[in-house]
């Protein structure tokens, strides 16, 4: 008797805590191997004066500088300090020693994808090569759910991501690279036509095609769970092309912007979703010339951030308290947001409860 009334407890403890939450709909961006540097603090004035990385210092600073840090950080990224900083969250500005990392050791993409979706840093996941990913994620986690069966959607540049959320095992829409679009819809044709057509300038299908599928979709067949995949930042980065990267960033920054107005236009999505914006991985930044790469050699690349908006999420705008996170947490934090459980058969990280707990 005792046991049975403990389970009552137990089960009623549960259902309270997850019955606070009022998303039902998660859109989750990722912005390649974007520097927490800019993010929190703009373009950085020793690499844009540098011409070996910026080509045209003098348009570029014209576009993305002031002196003024909190407003040069608004200048590159609107939506994130007009929105999220007044009506989501902020995590990873070093300045205050608020810091969220990589758990994994390797600073690269496959790895740090497959922590952000798996929760597990597995040292196995070790290289960017095509192999099925054996980890479970949590998106294939989700659309398991008897309310999301069929809801989810991954929307990505990068052509590993079939890999890193093993489309061979999971049964949810994964659409990467210049897959090719194959609905009857009328836009998603022709964005179709588009991205097999349009030029590859970094070998893979450009950002925007991949945001406007993304987009579409989301307005012809209402997902509950959307994943975004942009790469363009990482591929300028490594080229050393600071003025491309930097447009790539603001570029994906406005897309960001038109889908959570959309969001906030449609009934069903208003309200009811949350949006959590991150990246894989960090770069280099003690040596400057280390902007451009990523690895384990490059302690400081495993530096990240994590940015939130959404009716769960209380509008603490920039955390300045001391702090650190793990790249990790994301994947509970996901299911937890829906008020699901991220459990499977591998270790998985506990979820951030600043972010779903107001």
């Amino acid at each position: 008797m005792k046991q049975f009334f403990l389970a009552v407890i137990l089960l009623s403890t549960t259902s309270v805590a997850f019955a606070q939450n009022k998303t039902e709909n998660l859109v989750i961006v990722t912005l390649d191997g974007m520097r927490w540097q800019e993010v929190f603090s703009g373009a950085d004035s020793a690499i844009l004066k540098n011409k070996r990385f910026t080509k045209n210092s003098s348009g570029t600073s014209g576009n993305f500088w002031m002196e003024d840090a909190g407003e040069r950080r608004k200048k590159l990224f609107p939506f994130l300090w007009n929105t999220i900083a007044t009506k989501g969250q902020l995590y990873g500005n070093r300045i205050f020693d608020n810091k969220v990392n990589n758990a994994n050791p390797y600073y690269f993409s496959y790895p740090g994808y497959n922590e952000i979706f798996t929760g597990y840093p597995d040292t196995l996941v070790n290289s960017n090569d095509k192999i099925w990913n054996k980890n479970t994620n949590v998106l294939e986690f989700i659309n398991q759910q008897k309310n999301y069966k069929g809801k989810v959607a991954a929307f990505t540049t990068w052509d590993v991501f079939p890999y890193i959320l093993n489309t061979i095992r999971n049964m949810f829409f994964v659409n990467a690279d210049v897959d090719t679009l194959k609905f009857t819809n009328a836009s998603l044709q022709l964005i179709n036509d588009m991205q097999l057509l349009t030029t590859r300038p970094i070998g893979v299908r450009p950002g925007v095609f991949t945001y406007f599928a993304a987009r579409e979709y989301m307005k012809a067949y209402q997902p509950k769970v959307l994943y975004i995949a942009f790469d363009e930042t990482d591929d300028f980065a490594h080229g050393g092309e600071y003025d491309q990267y930097l447009k790539n960033a603001h570029a994906e920054d406005a897309m960001i912007a038109d889908l959570w107005r959309y969001i906030q236009l449609t009934p069903g999505y208003k309200n009811k979703t949350t949006l959590i914006v991150t990246c894989d991985h960090g770069r280099g930044d003690k040596i400057k010339e280390n902007w451009q790469h990523h690895d384990s050699k490059i302690k400081d690349a495993g530096q990240i951030w994590i940015a939130a908006i959404g009716p769960d999420t209380a509008p603490k705008g920039e955390i300045k308290t001391s702090g650190l996170l793990y790249q990790k947490q994301v994947a509970a934090t996901f299911a937890r947001l829906l008020n699901l459980n991220f459990t499977v058969g591998h270790p998985v990280a506990p979820p951030i409860e600043t972010i779903y707990k107001r």
